[in-house]
């Protein structure tokens, strides 16, 4: 069934047709007290409006407050409009405004873009009382009371140009002026808006709104342009392996609801034709989240859900909402692809060419490695303090990722990974949970280059729950340091077991170490050894997460597969950063530093024979590690960024980088390296940018090498298909090159255990075993040098040490039924 949203009867408009005009009625009249104006509205910025007492209220002094309604925009069609609101002065500032914006558009037709980028018609009233309506200005009388104003503003098509007109009434319907102007038709295509304060400066006026209206031919109504007020619902579905069988996690994002609203939502199944409530929560209220947990969940089978949200009216209507999907089967019995997506700066929102190809391309897995919003997103900046302001504008960018990604996010497990600029810094190295320190420790910027959070932990633990609460269960749900939440674990898909890890929560911070002058993250002084910034008791996962990982890595049950999922890459692999010029020799907010400690998470990611998939860097990679011989560990791919902002490339063989073993494809830039912090890395193909601006804010996303990536995993022929798509591509077009060069590749599980094999042990015997693993151990170190899914009756252990003994179990993890094999030598069993 095609699965959409269904806004039975809460959008707070009334559209009517009256001579083939479709016409829009505000009912903020009838709306509870909230910060949520509605279904049919996009604030900007969401924190700076309310309802209030039946009113729309803007309750800041900033310039360009707006409000777009979603549902009704101007066509690029003949016939005319015309709208009329009521509005009043709450409080004089030094100038200010009131009045509407129409035609908001720019070169990409989406009206969710049109509320951040495009430009439109102005039609506003002054405080001074002067009248502006597009190019044109009239000085009104010297006082005009502004307590209560009705504005109406009226377009009549002339030829290829439209009459405008907007006239002014006092509060008892008296005229009280009007100004005329002419725009081109082609100007007044797009967003309507209501507009407080028309110029974008401070200390200006604030007003309220209501009775707003908008009618005419020209008038286009979509009425299932609704965004909320369930906005979206991310889920996931996981093997637990045990007594709860396959557990649903699912949760509901909900906007800024008032006291009056109810607080309650309900998730419902369909089973034989029927739909059954499953389960009910409450709405977290400070992340605005309602998050559901189902057990025994029928996982053989595709199940449609719809998540149901009702409440009333002031004058006691009730009003209901319907967000609907299906959970799909787990696909225990065939391939499964994992796309890969990170670092979605807003000039390219709502990123559509890259969602349609998503759709295409329908993964069965979605994973959102980080920044999933910039601080800028959205524009009007970022609120710190105090937490309550800070969480909405927080939930605005936020909401941006879930208006952009909703309906492919719908009918597929989501996994999202909070990174630094979700938490509102440029870099984050939190050192398990620090609070960031305000002074006597060296820095350079007050959120880049200081270790711990600077936000506080409420803060914290919304932007955590509104993108991880959906997960599975986690391994160990103890909160860091001071209470702040964690989101590390693990999920069984597909006979893919994936693990989740955050690779800056506990990361040790820069401070601890000298980069000589400038920004400590960055090293420039050639003159400095790279490994001298490898300092005893450094951390990048912390020792959680590094248990987390060792258990999992020899945990098979339900998995022959295993992917490991973190922020960002384990290389310094980039030699330029922010402008092409930028050379730069390391930077320590890369996945490259501490050394030993990657080292040591390649080491444990390597016994499970682990495909990695991160982001961040802004730069697609595809990397074979080394930890101590080029090329014996695992592959790591670095996703491309949705939209790329700050710039990096990865342009070693201009600067006389030495390299060997270039791939066969013999691109440039590609081979075995020493990255600039000293490590080991194979770069087997890497997408660098083209360009830096374009003024079509989807071909900048393109020459700036944004883009996405898709890996394949096959569980029964143990292979990794690894894609990397590019932003601005049709991918059901196959007269297209979809891909940056040098993808795609495909790799083997065997591939991420690239030691040489010096020997093989005795031949084992799977015996009567349902189904059979191997955990190969070294004895001298008690280690875990591999485990590997047998597929067949017997298993000759491969080894990389002659001289060496080992412990083999052999065994079906699902059963717990294990044998133990000890002293075994290459040809020799003890």
């Amino acid at each position: 069934m095609k699965n959409r949203m269904i806004p039975v009867f809460f959008v707070l408009f009334l559209v009517v047709r009256c001579g083939g005009a479709a016409e829009f009625v505000s009912h903020f009249s009838t709306t509870p007290d909230r910060v949520w104006i509605g279904a049919s509205y996009w604030a900007n910025p969401m924190e700076d409006w309310v309802v209030r007492d039946g009113r729309l209220e803007c309750i800041s002094n900033g310039g360009n407050r707006n409000v777009h309604v979603l549902t009704h925009q101007l066509a690029d069609r003949p016939g005319g409009f015309e709208m009329s609101v009521r509005a009043g002065l709450l409080e004089r500032g030094s100038g200010g405004s009131v009045g509407f914006r129409v035609g908001i558009a720019d070169s990409i037709v989406d009206y969710r873009g049109n509320c951040f980028w495009g430009t439109g018609v102005h039609a506003v009233l002054t405080v001074d009382g002067l009248l502006i309506l597009a190019d044109q200005r009239r000085k009104l009388g010297p006082e005009i009371d502004l307590s209560d104003v009705t504005l109406r503003l009226e377009g009549v098509p002339e030829d290829s140009q439209y009459r405008l007109t907007l006239s002014v009434a006092d509060a008892d319907g008296q005229p009280i002026g009007e100004l005329s102007a002419e725009a081109a038709a082609e100007e007044l295509v797009g967003n309507i808006a209501l507009v407080n304060n028309h110029l974008a400066r401070g200390n200006l006026s604030r007003f309220w709104f209501r009775d707003w209206t908008i009618r005419g031919d020209k008038v286009q109504s979509n009425p299932e342009q609704t965004f909320g007020p369930i906005l979206w619902a991310m889920h996931t579905l996981s093997d637990n392996r045990d007594a709860d069988g396959h557990v649903l996690k699912m949760t509901a994002q909900m906007p800024p609801l008032g006291q009056a609203d109810s607080q309650e939502v309900v998730l419902e199944a369909q089973r034989d034709g029927q739909w059954e409530p499953i389960g009910r929560e409450m709405m977290e209220p400070e992340a605005r989240t309602a998050t559901f947990r189902v057990a025994q969940w029928p996982a053989a089978e595709d199940v449609p859900y719809r998540l149901v949200y009702e409440t009333q009216t002031t004058d006691g209507r009730t009003l209901r909402d319907e967000w609907t999907g299906t959970v799909r089967r787990d696909p225990v019995d065939r391939p499964v692809s994992v796309a890969g997506l990170t670092c979605q700066m807003h000039y390219g929102f709502p990123y559509e060419p890259l969602v349609k190809n998503l759709d295409a391309l329908d993964p069965d897995v979605l994973y959102f490695s980080g920044d999933q919003l910039y601080e800028q997103n959205g524009h009007y900046g970022v609120i710190r303090e105090p937490a309550d302001r800070a969480i909405l504008n927080y939930l605005r960018k936020w909401y941006m990722f879930g208006w952009a990604f909703r309906d492919v996010m719908r009918d597929r497990p989501t996994i999202v990974l909070p990174d630094d600029h979700d938490v509102y810094q440029g870099n984050l190295w939190g050192e398990g949970g620090r609070e960031m320190p305000s002074e006597g420790e060296r820095y350079l910027t007050p959120t880049g280059d200081r270790p711990g959070y600077i936000m506080p932990v409420l803060f914290l633990n919304v932007v955590h729950r509104t993108q991880t609460s959906h997960h599975p269960d986690l391994f160990d749900p103890t909160p860091a340091k001071r209470d702040i939440s964690v989101f590390y674990g693990d999920m069984v898909y597909g006979r893919l077991s994936l693990a989740m890890v955050s690779d800056r929560q506990f990361k040790s911070g820069p401070q601890r170490v000298d980069t000589g002058s400038g920004r400590v993250d960055h090293l420039k002084d050639p003159s400095i050894d790279p490994l001298t910034l490898d300092k005893p008791g450094l951390t990048m996962l912390g020792e959680r997460q590094k248990k987390f990982l060792e258990h999992w890595a020899a945990d098979w049950r339900g998995a022959d597969m295993k992917v490991l999922l973190s922020g960002t890459t384990f290389a310094n692999s980039a030699t330029h950063h922010g402008s092409f010029d930028g050379r730069l020799l390391a930077d320590i907010d890369s996945g490259g530093w501490p050394q030993t400690a990657r080292r040591r998470v390649l080491h444990i990611a390597r016994s499970g024979l682990a495909f990695h998939i991160s982001g961040d860097q802004h730069l697609a990679s595809l990397i074979q590690h080394g930890i101590e011989q080029q090329r014996d560990a695992i592959w790591g791919f670095c996703t491309p960024a949705i939209a790329v902002g700050y710039q990096r490339w990865w342009r070693p063989d201009e600067v006389e980088m030495p390299h060997a073993n270039r791939p066969e494809h013999n691109l440039p830039n590609t081979g075995e390296y020493i990255d600039g912090l000293g490590n080991k890395i194979f770069m087997y193909a890497v997408a660098n940018p083209e360009g830096t601006r374009d003024d079509h804010r989807y071909r900048q996303a393109q020459i700036k090498a944004s883009g996405f990536g898709l890996c394949r995993f096959d569980p029964a022929d143990r292979t990794i298909e690894v894609h990397c798509y590019q932003f601005l591509v049709d991918v059901t077009d196959p007269t297209q090159d979809h891909q940056f060069p040098g993808w795609p590749i495909t790799l083997t599980q065997r591939d991420q255990d690239g030691r040489t094999v010096v020997g093989y042990l005795p031949e084992l015997q799977v015996g009567d075993l349902q189904r059979a693993v191997a955990l190969v151990y070294d004895e001298t170190t008690d280690e875990l040098l591999y485990g590997w899914p047998l597929q067949g009756d017997t298993f000759r252990p491969w080894v990389f040490d002659s001289q060496a003994t080992y412990t083999v179990r052999l065994g079906d993890p699902d059963t717990g039924d294990w044998k133990t094999y000890s002293g075994l030598r290459i040809g020799v069993r003890s």
